[in-house]
């Protein structure tokens, strides 16, 4: 028989703590264990992603407040998260719809496998979004967004906030489940631009019949 590998031992280890908890205690987590079984997860990260772990001051407030910050704990993150947002230089929020519709669909980014070279490649919008019609594979965790510039009018403050909410939504939306895709460099301006194009223009399909 063959000796089981280390890893697979703190994993099965943490699973099962996990399990005898919430066995015990319900809905109460275990939180250390968690926190065993994620740095057991990812043995050959590099130092860079596995710093993600611990979490920005933010994600810690979320995490702490189980994403349910006080009123005055959201106020904080929203300041703080308001001051990381960068505007394209030459004014224009919206780039190429088309492009944006190749991010959407990509899930390429900022994943522990990724090339850091290569990282900002995709928004992976689907997976939370319904985006077009024609996209029949699509996520449920955040809103439609079908129709989104034409309910709106197609109007410059309208497009001015989706460039914020992609850029950092929780600067609007303390604890938001939403990628800081700005913020945390998941996506350049310009790219932030096209996705804001796909869901802002006239012609993309988002506002098409």
């Amino acid at each position: 028989m063959k000796k089981m590998p280390a890893i697979a031992v703190v994993l099965l280890a943490a699973i099962a703590a996990c399990g005898k908890t919430y066995a015990q205690q319900m809905n109460v987590l275990d939180e250390g264990a968690v926190d065993v079984l994620m740095r057991a997860a990812f043995p050959k990260s590099r130092g860079e992603w596995l710093s993600r772990l611990k979490g920005d001051e933010t994600m810690r407030a979320c995490s702490n407040s189980k994403g349910a910050p006080s009123a005055e704990a959201g106020r904080a993150i929203g300041a703080r998260e308001r001051a990381t947002i960068r505007y394209p230089s030459d004014g224009k929020l919206m780039g190429d719809w088309r492009r944006g519709e190749q991010l959407a669909q990509s899930g390429y980014g900022l994943r522990f496998t990724d090339d850091p070279a290569t990282r900002a490649t995709g928004g992976n919008c689907y997976a939370c979004h319904q985006l077009t019609k024609q996209e029949v594979s699509f996520g449920t965790l955040g809103p439609s967004l079908l129709e989104y510039g034409k309910i709106r009018g197609f109007s410059e403050a309208a497009a001015k906030t989706v460039y914020e909410k992609i850029y950092n939504p929780q600067a609007t939306a303390p604890c938001s489940l939403m990628p800081r895709f700005g913020a945390n460099v998941v996506l350049t301006i310009e790219q932030i631009k096209d996705i804001v194009a796909l869901i802002m223009s006239p012609e993309s399909p988002v506002n098409r019949p």
